[in-house]
């Protein structure tokens, strides 16, 4: 009988550990920048991080999301949940244009990541660098198309006096490696209008990526078009105070029914589409569940319907994507009721 009991209260303590680490499990930790001094720091703003934890946080090359980077400092996330946080930069990375950042849990089960750009220095390096003053993202919106003859758009947050090759390819590419159509100057940045020819070997395709990088400096925005004659009825908004990168986080599920989330960052005034789709997509060709306005931006709350074709999915991608100007943000969550 005792020998029952004991396996009966081992069982039921087995069940309570399962329960509570799918619990925190469904929360997903992320990190947004707030400001960096060149350098020298950058301070973060944390989202939804679980509390009473040790996160080792570290540095790395752009692209490599912070894995395996320099151990900068060992932080404990206190109550969780969102908190501000200054870190060093290390003496390997300073010089570096982009700089990636991740904060993980010793054992790897908790992590967030993102990225920077290490450029707030007001003079740029000779051959190019970042200009004096320049912060944030160039992005760009479609504003017209002529079927299998031009493509306008309109810049938005351009650095000035960059040259850009203009190009263009395949959909799903996002113009990498396209064909060079052409190089233009950014001038004085900021916003401007620009009508590009479409190639010949992309004449006659549906839907056409079209990538603007710059020769110097790291700078790039892309974008995609249908080829189809069309013309934008309306100026496309411009934000033209937004700077960094708009990022959403989960803060509630109720299971085969409503996710909620919550936005950081977003720039004012754009219509975003919602699409969810297969966990490892990153709700790219997702299922379209709504479209809302950011209104005045930055943050706020919105909960969404799962579509019936995703309810019994164990986990499941979000994305916001902008209607134009090329703002996307993406996440995924596990569809289970919480918290």
């Amino acid at each position: 009988m005792k020998k029952l009991s004991l396996t009966i209260i081992f069982v039921l303590i087995m069940a309570l550990a399962f329960v509570n680490t799918n619990v925190s499990a469904a929360k997903i930790p992320t990190i947004s920048i707030v400001s960096v001094e060149a350098d020298k720091t950058v301070t973060i703003q944390t989202h939804n991080f679980p509390a009473n934890r040790s996160f080792l946080v570290l540095m790395g090359k752009i692209g490599t999301r912070g894995v395996g980077g320099i151990n900068v400092t060992t932080i404990s996330s206190g109550t969780g949940g969102s908190f501000s946080q200054t870190f060093d930069i290390p003496a390997a990375l300073k010089g570096d244009y982009q700089i990636a950042i991740r904060l993980q849990t010793p054992d790897g089960y908790f992590y967030a990541y993102n990225w920077f750009f290490n450029n707030t220095s007001a003079t740029p390096p000779a051959g190019g660098g970042t200009p004096g003053g320049y912060k944030g993202i160039p992005t760009f919106s479609i504003t017209g198309v002529e079927k299998d003859d031009t493509v306008t758009i309109r810049t938005n947050n351009f650095p000035a006096n960059y040259d850009f090759k203009v190009l263009m390819g395949k959909m799903g590419t996002k113009g990498i490696g396209g064909i060079h159509v052409e190089t233009i100057s950014s001038g004085t940045g900021g916003a401007f209008d620009k009508t590009f020819n479409i190639p010949a070997a992309l004449k006659g395709d549906y839907r056409i990526a079209i990538r603007l990088e710059s020769t110097t400096g790291g700078f790039y925005a892309f974008n995609w078009f249908y080829n189809n004659t069309t013309t934008a009825s309306t100026t496309p908004p411009v934000y033209s105070g937004y700077t960094g990168i708009p990022t959403f986080s989960i803060t509630g599920v109720e299971k085969g029914d409503t996710v909620t989330i919550r936005t950081n960052n977003f720039p004012a005034n754009y219509d975003f589409k919602v699409l969810m789709g297969k966990m490892g997509t990153k709700g790219i060709g997702g299922i379209h569940v709504a479209t809302i306005s950011s209104g005045a931006g930055g943050v706020f709350n919105e909960t969404f319907n799962i579509p019936a074709a995703l309810k019994g999915d164990s986990m499941i991608a979000i994305r916001l994507e902008s209607t134009s100007g090329g703002f996307f943000a993406f996440n995924w969550f596990f569809n289970n009721t919480y918290p």
